[in-house]
């Protein structure tokens, strides 16, 4: 014998006494309240509002949780009210990032205090209210509002293990303790080939101090030893510090008798290394130069104009090297830490200022 339970309807009639006016002012406060509250006051903040209001319970937590139908399908609004948002914003934030050379956002919430008045002085003039959000937005909060315009592309690479020299120039496989203060510099080649590497192209010559991230380019009218050779000894000349070491890749030309000479062959000699074959992760910072400085600026069309070379490097070494490394921050791992099965990064941002001989070692 089966029982079965009666059927039990169930209705709620509207509080007869309140207006749909009063109901209507009355929602948004018991929104607020029940957006600050624990799951207990929750269910009797809802209790409460069907029998008040007269709703169904289901219709009571789409109220108070400010959910509303959009035809047939229901949009829950979840959480607070976006902040940063609008076209307002958005143009500054922009101009600001692309005029920056596209810096992460990390970065970027850096350079914003002092670039947002520069914007106002060189532009037009920004809202109040976007004035005083911009300076106070996130990392995240920036990398979201870019997320739509920022664009990645691959980068092209044509480094090939060389047998030359390989023996007789050692590999590092990582920083070493007395490799301290800046004059650390790992270099690369970038192929400015348009798609067809044919050598009949210009490359672009890319170093970077891994302590103070301090970034030279120089154009090359081809990737021969004695081209390389002399932009070396340029660039060289140009650092604000001493050369202490020069770690490169495996092609032919940096493994090669005249570099080797001009590193070793001094009163000082500087310490001449190079990466494991096919491990582009060993030049990790130069790698990272050659796509934000490199390809960021010149892109990927092809230059085949030798007579376009001295305009590039004067550029380089012009405004476009005093931009990268004077005014645009840069960040550094200071340390690590370990708790239990988590790896902690503390990072911070390194001064735009030109690094000095005195500088000490942020592991």
């Amino acid at each position: 014998m089966r029982v079965v339970a009666p059927k039990v309807v169930v209705t709620a009639t509207m509080h007869t006494g309140m207006s749909h006016e009063v109901r209507k002012g009355l929602l948004p406060e018991l929104q607020k309240r029940y957006g600050r509250a624990g799951t207990v006051y929750r269910r009797r903040l809802i209790d409460e509002v069907i029998e008040l209001l007269g709703y169904h319970r289901k219709s009571a937590i789409r109220a108070l949780s400010g959910r509303r139908r959009v035809g047939q399908r229901a949009v829950a609004v979840i959480g607070r009210p976006r902040q940063y948002e609008g076209e307002a914003l958005m143009k500054p934030l922009k101009r600001i990032w692309l005029a920056a050379d596209q810096p992460c956002c990390r970065r970027l919430v850096a350079l914003l205090p002092e670039w947002v008045p520069a914007y106002e002085s060189d532009h037009q003039r920004v809202d109040p209210q976007v004035r005083e959000q911009l300076p106070k937005a996130s990392a995240r909060t920036l990398d979201r509002l870019l997320r739509e315009i920022r664009g990645r592309a691959e980068g092209r690479t044509r480094t090939k293990p060389r047998s030359l020299l390989r023996q007789e120039v050692a590999i590092r496989g990582c920083w070493e303790e007395d490799e301290s203060g800046p004059g650390w510099m790992e270099v690369d080649t970038v192929a400015l080939c348009g798609g067809s590497l044919d050598d009949c192209h210009l490359w672009m010559l890319d170093a970077v101090d891994i302590r103070t991230d301090w970034t030279e380019i120089r154009a090359l009218e081809n990737r021969g030893q004695h081209a390389t050779l002399r932009e070396i000894r340029d660039l060289e000349c140009g650092l604000p510090f001493e050369l202490k070491g020069l770690d490169c890749d495996n092609g032919g030309e940096f493994i090669n008798h005249h570099l080797r000479r001009h590193l070793l062959e001094r009163p000082k000699p500087v310490r001449f290394t190079r990466s494991r074959p096919y491990r582009k992760n060993d030049n990790a910072h130069v790698e990272q130069r050659s796509w934000t400085h490199v390809r960021q600026v010149f892109g990927y069309e092809r230059y085949d104009n030798p007579e376009v070379v001295p305009l590039i490097n004067s550029l380089c070494k012009g405004a476009l090297g005093r931009l990268n490394n004077h005014w645009l921050p840069t960040q550094k791992l200071e340390s690590k830490l370990r708790e239990g099965s988590l790896r902690l990064r503390l990072r911070g941002r390194s001064a735009p200022e030109p690094p000095s001989t005195e500088l000490t070692e942020r592991n």
